[in-house]
């Protein structure tokens, strides 16, 4: 008994969830019964299924349009299945749930599943029976009327005095003549205090932002926003239960103990780079050799007859004395 009232009022919502969004296919029924309810809405039917046609075209454009609608209403197996896929796109339902789609479920979780679908349909709002406290709540902070407490609270026009300050003050009240050593500590500590407190609201940005813009504190932003983060924390969950889990659930890679190989390869390393100096410095080596060589044939370094000659003179004139010698010899 407890079930079937459970049905019949999950039914009432349904229902009303649909005339509030101004569904076109509920116009001009005006059910007033909950098996009149419960038998549009869990029975299969033509008109069942073109309900749930219209509340997934509702949820997404693309998919009530007039090619892809021509298309379905030729395979009514094939509307089914796209029903079934969107839902699953939405973590409503899963791949196989055929008979959720058919009308062949059981009556609480079809109707569950249509509450499901229609909270996601733009216009659509809750009743206020179905409200929760925490949104109760939500909108009695946020009313128009609290706004300006709510800022006031945010950002004081005082701001509050330390406990110690309160002694301080107290004191200096009771005594008739505060000493001046007392004065200036004080208001030493006033200063240290009031540089703290401009430091701390210079760094909270968000104090000063909220003053200027109370609309950001909205009931409905907030909403939005709480939304977007069940709906991609849900995505992500399903991402990881169906494509991460089995990378994350791997077993850290291990790495060879055999380093010999490393530091034969630093030791050829080490050689290789010596080698290189070592060129290096031949190179060095040989260009001074050569920068002294010619040095030797082209600088005039070797005085003869008063005058300094290179050395490739002093060689000819050597030769020619050799020459003449050689000749005086023969003859």
């Amino acid at each position: 008994m407890a079930g079937a009232s459970k049905e019949e009022e999950l039914a009432r919502r349904v229902y009303a969830s649909l005339q509030t969004v101004c569904c076109p296919l509920v116009d001009g029924l005006y059910l007033q019964e909950a098996d009149s309810m419960l038998q549009l809405l869990c029975s299969p039917s033509q008109h069942r299924t073109d309900i749930l046609a219209w509340i997934c075209s509702s949820i997404n454009p693309n998919f009530g349009n007039s090619k892809a609608r021509s298309v379905r209403s030729k395979d009514p197996e094939g509307l089914t299945k796209d029903l079934v896929l969107l839902g699953h796109e939405l973590m409503l339902c899963k791949t196989d749930d055929l008979d959720l789609i058919r009308g062949d479920a059981s009556p609480r979780r079809q109707l569950q599943f249509l509450e499901q679908l229609l909270t996601l349909v733009p216009g659509c709002t809750k009743s206020a029976g179905q409200r929760t406290d925490a949104e109760m709540l939500l909108n009695e902070l946020y009313a128009a009327e609290n706004l300006p407490l709510l800022a006031q609270m945010l950002e004081p026009s005082f701001n509050p005095w330390p406990a110690h300050i309160k002694a301080l003050r107290k004191n200096a009240k009771s005594s008739s003549k505060p000493s001046t050593e007392e004065a200036a500590d004080v208001a030493a500590l006033l200063q240290q205090t009031q540089d703290a407190l401009q430091q701390l609201q210079s760094e909270c940005d968000f104090l000063s932002h909220g003053a200027q813009s109370p609309g950001i504190l909205s009931p409905s932003s907030l909403r939005v926003a709480a939304c977007d983060l069940q709906q991609l924390m849900s995505t992500f969950s399903h991402v990881y239960e169906s494509d991460l889990r089995s990378y994350c659930s791997r077993d850290p890679p291990t790495f060879s103990t055999e380093t010999d190989v490393f530091q034969r390869v630093h030791r050829l390393l080490l050689a290789f780079i010596t080698e290189l100096d070592l060129i290096k410095e031949v190179s060095a080596a040989s260009a001074s050799v050569r920068e002294e060589v010619n040095q030797l044939q082209t600088r005039p370094r070797y005085w003869s007859r008063g005058e300094k000659r290179t050395l490739e003179h002093e060689l000819e004139e050597v030769a020619g004395r050799v020459k003449d010698f050689s000749s005086l010899l023969q003859s």
